[in-house]
């Protein structure tokens, strides 16, 4: 009896140290918890919703003067001087101005027969043309076929130059700025670039020079990307969507409101003297178009975006593709934010009305606040609340606000309207690489300035056929990314937590965010193309 009751007691004992440890513990995570995480969460949440405000205010600014635009029917033809080209008996084809076209490129196997075909058909007369194809290849055998086409073009009569550098220095920057170094690039009055995917209509020219040639204080003239492999997938498809809404109303109201917008690097025209004036190409960061652009803005020249011009173009179609891309059009433009805030305010050639457009609207809510709300409200706080229901988001804040925002992003592909609910998944899902990127750039960490060429696949059913072909190679540790993959698990804990203790409801978005990180964590979207 002695033994039983001393066993008895002792494990008594235990169990009731065992319970006070877990109470003292409770107590001491109930004390945290309203003294510190509810305050925190709860500021963090109003930091939140302050951005979310920010954000909407300027989409639905942006879609008022685009929407009044269209109204009243003011194309450019109407807001700036447009008058074609007409061949002169006496002056023949001297009437035409001289232009450049450059095509830089880097190891484009696919693509480049494309480029330098498109080029060298543009409607211009032969002697008022030159061609510029750089390329910075590293792959000999790449160089070698370059160089053939271009060698072909020339047999034909073309006025083509094909360059090559020693080294990468400054990466597509570098290149454009030591192909405008040449004599007889000098001579041009305008520069065409066109990226080594791009295919411009021959009539490109004709639809572009005379808006510069005839309006002084234009420097640039920008056309409309169109996509030629859309419907390869659907991660081509969401591009499609976000790409469309950033030509049709970003561009566009930049253009009529304050004839400033950043140039896309690519199917644009540019007046030499006005990118001579700005200080011409700098590798500064990894958007030399953007930061020439706010360059020759503060020179106060003025752009013009046709929306009615489009140039075919080709979307990555591969995930790892599309994230390199992307790091490197979120990471750039915070990092040239960083860089030129200081230059921007004390510029004196623009009004204050300007600055504070360049600063505020295109800058800190475009590129930094859009990125980094759409990861921490949705992504984060919305999760943190259903694991702390104390604090209470309004619902203005996340379905009023979120359903405008949605709706302003998704009439610019109507076409698309049906896949809408996709595109918030995947770019909720994006939103976490590119807030990282965003603050890599602003605090210029280590991968800052890494540039990786977007890789092309050209003929998407080729690229569709090598897939089925080698999808078996594909090694599991080639495309998982265990950073989403991880956050998608967290986000499905979050929704189980709340389908059986929440009051918010908010499971069922938590369930298809969670599916969509998961998903995009295993690498299961885009075309999966093996490298070589």
């Amino acid at each position: 009896m002695e033994k039983l009751f001393t066993t008895g007691f002792i494990t008594e004992f235990f169990v009731g140290a065992q319970y006070d440890i877990a109470g003292q513990l409770m107590l001491i995570w109930g004390q945290i918890r309203a003294s510190l995480v509810v305050p925190f969460l709860t500021i963090f949440m109003y930091i939140n919703l302050v951005m979310s405000i920010m954000l909407f205010t300027e989409k639905v600014y942006m879609a008022i003067v685009v929407a009044i635009n269209m109204l009243f029917g003011r194309k450019p033809e109407k807001r700036y001087k447009f008058e074609p080209f007409e061949d002169d008996v006496e002056l023949g084809s001297s009437v035409y101005p001289l232009v450049l076209v450059q095509v830089p490129m880097f190891n484009e196997r696919e693509v480049y027969q494309l480029s330098i075909g498109a080029a060298c058909g543009l409607s211009w007369p032969s002697d008022r043309i030159v061609i510029q194809v750089l390329d910075d290849s590293t792959d000999p055998l790449v160089k070698g076929m370059v160089e053939m086409e271009c060698n072909s073009w020339k047999s034909k009569g073309v006025n083509i130059h094909y360059q090559v550098r020693d080294n990468r220095k400054g990466y597509k920057a570098g290149a454009l700025k030591e192909g405008l170094k040449h004599d007889y690039a000098k001579q041009c009055e305008y520069v065409v670039i066109f990226d080594a995917d791009f295919q411009p209509e021959p009539d490109f020219l004709n639809r572009t020079i005379p808006f510069l040639h005839h309006n002084p204080e234009l420097a640039l003239v920008q056309a409309r990307w169109q996509f030629v492999n859309s419907n390869d997938c659907l991660m081509t498809r969401m591009q499609e969507m976000s790409l469309d809404y950033h030509f049709k109303v970003e561009q566009e109201s930049g253009s009529i409101t304050y004839a400033f917008f950043g140039f896309n690097g690519t199917a644009g025209v540019w007046r030499m003297a006005a990118l001579d004036e700005a200080g011409g190409w700098k590798d500064r960061t990894t958007v030399e178009d953007m930061d020439l652009a706010v360059r020759a803005s503060l020179k106060g020249w003025k752009f013009l975006y046709i929306g009615s011009l489009r140039v075919k173009n080709e979307l990555p179609s591969v995930l790892k593709a599309y994230r390199y891309q992307q790091h490197r059009w979120s990471c750039g433009p915070a990092n040239l934010f960083r860089k030129m805030t200081i230059e921007i305010m004390k510029n004196k050639r623009v009004n204050w009305w300007k600055k504070l457009y360049v600063l505020y609207s295109f800058f800190f809510v475009r590129k930094i606040v859009a990125h980094i709300v759409t990861f921490t409200l949705y992504c984060v706080v919305i999760p943190a609340t259903v694991l702390i229901p104390e604090v209470i988001i309004p619902r203005w804040g996340t379905i009023y606000i979120p359903t405008v925002i949605t709706l302003l992003n998704a009439v610019g592909t109507p076409r698309s309207f049906y896949l809408v609910v996709f595109w918030v998944l995947f770019e909720n899902v994006m939103s976490m690489h590119r807030t990282k990127a965003t603050f890599i750039g602003l605090f210029e960490t280590q991968r800052v300035n890494e540039w990786v060429v977007t890789e092309k696949q050209g003929d998407a059913s080729k690229a569709k056929a090598a897939t089925q072909r080698s999808q078996s190679r594909f090694r599991i540790g080639e495309r998982i990314l265990m950073l989403e993959l991880c956050f998608g698990i967290v986000l499905l804990g979050c929704a189980c937590y709340d389908l059986a203790y929440g009051k918010y409801h908010y499971y069922v978005y938590l369930y298809l965010q969670a599916i969509a990180f998961i998903t995009m964590g295993c690498g299961y979207i885009g075309t999966q193309v093996p490298s070589s």
